[in-house]
């Protein structure tokens, strides 16, 4: 699914117009993405949490040849999936 796919999905579970779905798919989307750059945890109950990860420095190669290179510290953005959206994708719910 993409972002338009996911669009029409609000839209008629919502029944709300294409263009209004789209202002709220877009308000989640940015406000999660912002709180998460600010270095947040946005915690949905159900789905999962969103959150930034520190990433140490480490050596890494380069695959083509082989010559070691000094990867920095960073920062990524990490999602981790709830409980019952696990349970979900497993086929344990109701078990």
């Amino acid at each position: 699914m993409n972002k338009a796919e996911l669009i029409e999905l609000v839209a008629s579970a919502a029944n709300i117009k294409k263009t209004e779905a789209t202002k709220a798919v877009d308000a989640v989307l940015n406000s999660i993405t912002q709180s998460v750059a600010k270095g947040e945890k946005v915690a949905l109950a159900g789905f999962g949490t969103f959150l930034v990860s520190d990433r140490k420095a480490r050596i890494g190669h380069n695959p083509k040849t082989g010559a070691e290179l000094k990867i920095a510290v960073c920062r990524t953005p990490k999602f981790t999936a709830g409980k019952g959206f696990k349970e979900l994708v497993n086929g344990d719910k109701g078990k």
